[in-house]
């Protein structure tokens, strides 16, 4: 995820209320069905009148409520327009537009991540995700190879992003773009933000002469294989094979050029690692760990640092780096570089990162 909100392993937020819907309301043929219930007759008047009130009450409430979202929809179609988009593409995608009760109940309902970083990590690189990163470098090495050639990005990162992301291009969300992006601009709990993906997400349309129906991605508006935010794909999104469209979604020289001049732009290093599992020593001071504290691989071996295996850390290696340690101390440790920071522009969790990378070694380039 190329999406703040991306990242699996920070606790969710609570969500504003679900704003009232007609689905809410109860059936007409649900009240008049009291009538054949076995029950006095005062009884039956009592629940009949109870449940036309409700209706009296919910229909008013969801039509106002409709009318709200409607007016507020009216004015992200004026801003669209004034930031020239076209005003046949802002109608076709704005026309008839309503709320979507599902998007909202999925943003209020993210579970706290409460899976432990060994646990997170067995399931994000799995032996079978290996084996297929693996099968799809060799299938697509030459492709790979030209975007390297371009981006100086190795074929493992961008592979390895790929197959966390979508798994391999065969999840990227089957929402509707702007429905889902209106929903949570409205009444999600980060609105300033998803107004202007829902904003961004109309320019795409625009540039990318598509129909707002083939628009689609996650409840929460991350979009294509590379799960870009709609901000994101402007900014990023390539046209490798020049066939007039940055084609995310199917075409895979899109998909890793795209996802390469993400990584490009951030300041990947060509020929540097992102970083590696690291052993403290007994009594390691903690407060080293963190970006406050950046040194050569010689000068964490001197302070006792060894690689996870037990063995000397690189004695000729220029690269600065820190120790980074996802759950906090005494946890496990790690020594990450440039790199590091360059995917975590990326997505912002260090479960994430240190998954990525780690799935890119075992993958490799071969």
């Amino acid at each position: 995820m190329v999406f703040p909100a991306r990242s699996a392993v920070r606790p969710a937020m609570a969500g504003p209320p679900m704003i009232a819907t007609p689905s809410a309301a109860p059936s007409r043929h649900a009240a008049f069905a009291l009538l054949s219930a076995p029950a006095t007759l005062s009884a039956v008047a009592a629940l009949l009148i109870s449940a036309l009130l409700l209706l009296a009450v919910a229909g008013p409430a969801a039509a106002a409520a409709q009318a709200d979202f409607s007016t507020w929809l009216a004015g992200v179609g004026r801003e669209a327009v004034a930031q020239g988009i076209s005003r046949a593409t802002v109608e076709s995608a704005l026309q008839g537009l309503a709320p979507l009760p599902r998007v909202l109940e999925l943003d209020q309902r993210q579970p706290e991540f409460n899976l432990s970083f060994a646990d997170y990590l067995a399931r994000v690189v799995t032996p079978a995700r290996i084996a297929r990163g693996r099968t799809l470098v060799a299938e697509n090495r030459a492709l790979l190879a030209r975007v390297a050639q371009r981006y100086h990005v190795p074929p493992r990162i961008i592979v390895a992003l790929w197959g966390i992301e979508s798994d391999f291009g065969r999840v990227s969300g089957t929402f509707p773009e702007v429905p889902a992006l209106a929903t949570l601009a409205y009444n999600g709990r980060r609105s300033a933000y998803f107004r202007g993906e829902l904003l961004s997400a109309l320019r795409i349309l625009d540039e990318e002469h598509l129909p707002s129906s083939a628009l689609q991605g996650s409840w929460a508006g991350a979009i294509g294989q590379t799960q870009f935010m709609p901000t994101a794909f402007l900014r990023y999104a390539v046209d490798f094979d020049h066939s007039g469209r940055r084609d995310i979604w199917h075409n895979r020289g899109d998909v890793f050029a795209s996802a390469a001049n993400y990584l490009a732009s951030a300041g990947w290093r060509d020929g540097e690692t992102w970083g590696e599992a690291v052993r403290l020593p007994p009594g390691f001071d903690f407060s080293l760990a963190g970006p406050g504290s950046v040194k050569p691989p010689a000068a964490w071996s001197r302070l006792g640092v060894r690689q996870a295996a037990g063995g000397p850390l690189p004695a000729n290696s220029a690269l600065n780096g820190t120790i980074v340690l996802p759950e906090g101390p005494p946890g496990p440790a790690y020594l990450v570089f440039d790199n590091y920071r360059v995917l975590m522009r990326w997505n912002r969790s260090a479960f994430f990162v240190i998954a990525a990378g780690t799935l890119a070694d075992r993958i490799g380039d071969r």
